[in-house]
């Protein structure tokens, strides 16, 4: 969330939606990840 906010921001004065939607947004292929995105990682990890 760095990248949308500068460290020491209070994030108390944002909404719990707008946090949601940055949040989202984050969800991209990483290259640690072979190119995946992380909530597929996470999914292959909660199946088994």
């Amino acid at each position: 969330m760095r990248q949308y906010f500068a460290k020491g921001t209070d994030l108390s004065v944002h909404t719990a939606e707008h946090l949601d939607i940055v949040a989202a947004t984050l969800d991209r292929p990483r290259n640690r990840l072979d190119f995946a995105k992380p909530i597929e990682k996470i999914g292959l990890l909660l199946l088994r």
